[in-house]
């Protein structure tokens, strides 16, 4: 079955006790709210983890900066819908031997010449391509987002970034999100005391 972006917009507001909109356009605090964080939280929380489905991987051709600063003396552009860049290696694979590379901007250095194959997390907007769990991810994410200026109810920041934490470890547990990499956790998790450190 399909799914829209209304539909998760009124998934989040069902995790707040509200009432579903017709529109993200609809002339209505809920969907006004919805509307200003959608996009924003959708990148935001694609980028924190290397989500399994939005891993897509590039070749791309470099060109020599003739900077002869240091051995990163090849540049390559990312790819337009690239969010993350996922750890260069040798020949592209996530196993594969780690090369030397920094990001600057919309660009990567690093000593090798072209072409390189680059693994990144994608800028995916079509909710029928994302993965189910990270589909409840952001509608928990959504409802943290506009639980409090929607509801004025402090208790229901509560319900939401609990209803965050355990979709984002259902994630985990279904291997939703690549492991190895770099430690991240939730913020809210940080903010409550919470340990549990995760790789993403």
């Amino acid at each position: 079955m399909a799914i829209t972006p209304l539909d998760i917009a009124n998934m989040a507001l069902g995790v707040l006790d509200e009432a579903p909109i017709d529109s993200l356009d609809q002339d209505v605090k809920p969907a006004r709210l919805l509307n200003l964080h959608f996009d924003l939280t959708r990148e935001a929380e694609l980028t924190k983890h290397a989500w399994v489905f939005a891993i897509l991987a590039a070749a791309v051709a470099g060109s020599g900066t003739g900077s002869g600063a240091g051995t990163l003396n090849f540049a390559y552009e990312l790819p337009v819908d690239c969010l993350r860049v996922l750890p260069l290696t040798h020949n592209g694979e996530p196993d594969g031997v780690p090369i030397a590379w920094r990001q600057e901007a919309g660009l990567i250095y690093c000593d090798r010449s072209g072409p390189l194959i680059i693994r990144y997390v994608a800028n995916l907007t079509d909710p029928n391509d994302w993965d189910a769990t990270f589909t409840e991810v952001l509608v928990a994410a959504l409802a943290a987002k506009i639980a409090l200026p929607l509801t004025h109810k402090a208790g229901m920041i509560d319900i939401a970034r609990g209803a965050y934490d355990r979709a984002l470890d259902a994630a985990f547990h279904a291997d939703a999100i690549q492991r190895g990499g770099r430690f991240s956790t939730s913020s809210w998790a940080i903010q409550r005391g919470d340990n549990r450190f995760w790789r993403a």
